[in-house]
């Protein structure tokens, strides 16, 4: 074993057999709600966990960035992570859980902790964010994961938060460890990096769509799903899409994806997830839309656009029945 393995095994981790043979369909990347005094709003998470999978979510994403997961404290993080693991037991769906930080050596340690929760199936490890450590840095940042990980490792690529690009040329290298499952991507356009990673990603490397806005044109490239806040709102129409998208249904999916547009446009109108939050207090499903800071509060004309752009959505749509 070599040193940085030894450095990164935490406790000698052997791969379980947990692997997600198909990452593919709509997984909701849930956000924490807070009671109107800021505390973790527990019963409301577990009802909304439940809501969106009755919806047509395929899993869970417990403590990515649209959780607030920098704001929780250690306890706030393993109670999300009990809950959410609770519910994908309950219901046989998988628990993708937020990983990554900025150094390696506790990023292993924090994916280590997730051997705890049985429905974890995968770990969303973000490109390494601040430090900036250039390509080849972040791909011995994922290689080393990928060697330690009991569970796959879920690239989180979205270089407007880290500020670090990954080309296609690092992630087609990533792509051929048995270490990694996919990616989240996020690169704020549909690229040349895009474009290539769709037409030449290998056998077994998911692309889900993590920019919401551009989830129908990269559904129709090729993603296999999405990881989507927009979709704590209009679930249904959301699972419809991808579901469409996948079957070659073109013609509706695209207008599926048409209506859907205004929805996400009007949930990051102001910082992710504050409109997502009022949004759904609005609709009488979490206590408050409290947030923590530095992140403030939807302005009341952005949640009453959200929760208007949702009911037009889906007062106007009629959807395919599942098959």
């Amino acid at each position: 074993m070599s040193a940085k393995k030894a450095e990164l095994d935490l406790g000698n981790t052997v791969r379980d057999d947990r692997l997600m043979d198909d990452l593919a369909g709509l997984y909701i990347p849930l956000i924490t709600p807070f009671t109107s005094d800021g505390a973790l709003a527990v019963a409301a998470l577990e009802r909304l966990a439940h809501r969106v999978l009755d919806d047509g979510a395929t899993g869970l994403v417990a403590l990515g960035t649209t959780a607030e997961a920098a704001t929780l404290t250690e306890q706030e993080r393993a109670e999300v992570l009990r809950i959410c693991d609770r519910v994908c037991q309950d219901r046989g769906v998988p628990l993708i859980a937020g990983a990554g930080t900025n150094d390696t050596a506790r990023t292993a340690a924090t994916i280590a902790e997730l051997a705890r929760y049985p429905s974890v199936r995968a770990a969303l490890v973000v490109v390494p964010y601040y430090t900036r450590p250039g390509e080849a840095g972040v791909r011995a940042h994922f290689t080393a994961l990928a060697e330690a990980s009991h569970v796959p490792v879920v690239i989180y690529n979205i270089p407007y938060r880290t500020g670090q690009a990954l080309s296609w040329h690092t992630l087609a290298a990533l792509a051929e460890l048995p270490g990694i499952a996919g990616v989240k991507h996020a690169a704020g356009s549909v690229d040349q990096d895009t474009m290539a990673m769709l037409a030449a990603r290998p056998a077994g490397f998911s692309v889900l769509a993590g920019d919401d806005l551009y989830i129908s044109p990269l559904l129709a490239l090729g993603a296999d799903g999405g990881i989507l806040a927009s979709a704590h709102v209009c679930t249904a129409a959301f699972a419809s899409l991808i579901r469409l998208w996948r079957q070659g249904a073109a013609a509706e999916a695209r207008a599926v994806g048409h209506r859907l547009l205004p929805v996400s446009q009007a949930l990051f109108a102001e910082p992710n997830p504050v409109v997502i939050k009022s949004a759904l207090f609005e609709r009488g499903e979490i206590p408050s839309p409290a947030v923590r800071l530095p992140l403030l509060p939807a302005s009341p004309a952005a949640a009453a656009a959200a929760v208007g752009a949702a009911s037009s959505m889906e007062s106007g749509l009629r959807l395919s029945p599942a098959v």
